[in-house]
């Protein structure tokens, strides 16, 4: 999921991929020269829109590679997705690190899913990383989480904190994936205290991206929430979040639930840290930094790997002590689905 402040994305040339202005909509940040040839680990990253910065998804990734950097020694090239950007620009762009000798590439978003089966096949000694959805190609780590299990567990802490049992969901895009963290969180609401209601809301449909990079849209909605009485409002939108965030830090008494990354220690939200009941944290960095480890040992990873809650794949943040009074039953519940004792669905 997506961003804050970054938004905007510039086009630039990157002269030693010999990247030109048909990729236009790519910003760049550039910690090594794409011809080493001094035997460094060196990975190209391909992010979604709103790219390092985000304070979110992009994020979450970015702590991988930054781990690379300090543990791996790695050299990392970045390229950041544009709003309304065409297949052929993220196929390009992949293709442009493995051209450029990165390996691995990792593709940080399920919208670059298409793309990398088309490049992955044309690149077969290049190992490609995917985040948040599958690919069959045999040269690629598929990376994907259980968010619905994170999720539920904010079920149960927006269902044991909220006071008329009034609570809202806010999706980026009406999409599957999304759809797996409105499913779990209304079943850990739901299950938690059944009279209470779960109003579901997302930004935008079909290929309209824009859900995962809008502040503004993020803030409408939440602050539509609070106007009907709702009193914890999560939201799964990546930079959009913010906004909701924002919203709801304005109206006393109200609890925002953040996603991916931490948003209480965000410095771009700081000054909303109290509003911001957890964060459910999917552990994106985990999956890279594993991945690049494996391309460096010689031994690349491959095929589906799932980070579960089991694996602390997803999880809750604690920032603030605000679970500290609910903290005994959220343990319970997610002991029950590690066990397998609850099952949590991933589709409304």
């Amino acid at each position: 999921m997506r961003r804050v402040s970054k938004i905007t994305a510039a086009c630039i040339t990157t002269a030693a991929l010999a990247f030109t202005a048909t990729a236009c909509g790519e910003s760049s940040t550039d910690s090594s020269s794409s011809s080493s040839s001094d035997g460094k680990l060196k990975i190209g990253a391909a992010y979604d829109v709103g790219g390092r910065g985000d304070n979110s998804f992009n994020d979450s990734a970015a702590r991988g590679l930054d781990k690379a950097k300090a543990d791996l020694g790695a050299e990392v090239k970045e390229l950041t997705a544009k709003h309304g950007e065409t297949p052929a620009d993220r196929e390009s762009r992949l293709a442009s690190l493995a051209e450029g000798g990165y390996n691995p590439v990792l593709a940080v978003g399920f919208a670059y899913k298409d793309a990398v089966d088309k490049v992955a096949s044309k690149f077969p000694k290049t190992t490609f990383g995917l985040v948040d959805s599958v690919s069959n190609q045999k040269n690629v780590d598929s990376i994907v989480f259980t968010e619905e299990q994170g999720s539920y567990l904010a079920g149960v802490a927006a269902a044991l904190k909220s006071k008329d049992g009034k609570i809202g969901f806010i999706g980026g895009v009406d999409l599957p994936l999304i759809k797996k963290f409105a499913a779990g969180f209304q079943q850990g609401v739901t299950e938690t205290n059944p009279k209470a209601t779960v109003q579901i809301q997302y930004l935008t449909t079909g290929t309209d991206l824009s859900g995962f990079g809008s502040p503004d849209k993020g803030k409408q909605a939440a602050q539509g929430m609070l106007d009907k009485g709702i009193d914890v409002v999560y939201t799964a939108a990546g930079g959009s979040g913010a906004g909701a965030i924002e919203a709801v830090a304005a109206k006393k008494g109200t609890w925002a639930i953040g996603v991916d990354s931490d948003q209480a220690k965000d410095p771009a939200l700081s000054k909303y840290a109290g509003s911001i009941l957890t964060s459910v944290v999917k552990n994106v960095d985990t999956g890279v930094f594993e991945l690049a480890k494996s391309v460096k040992d010689g031994s690349p990873k491959t095929g589906v790997n799932t980070y579960s809650l089991a694996q602390d794949g997803v999880s809750l943040t604690t920032t603030g002590d605000h679970l500290k009074d609910i903290q005994a039953k959220l343990d319970e519940a997610k002991k029950k689905i590690v066990d397998g004792q609850i099952k949590v669905k991933s589709t409304i």
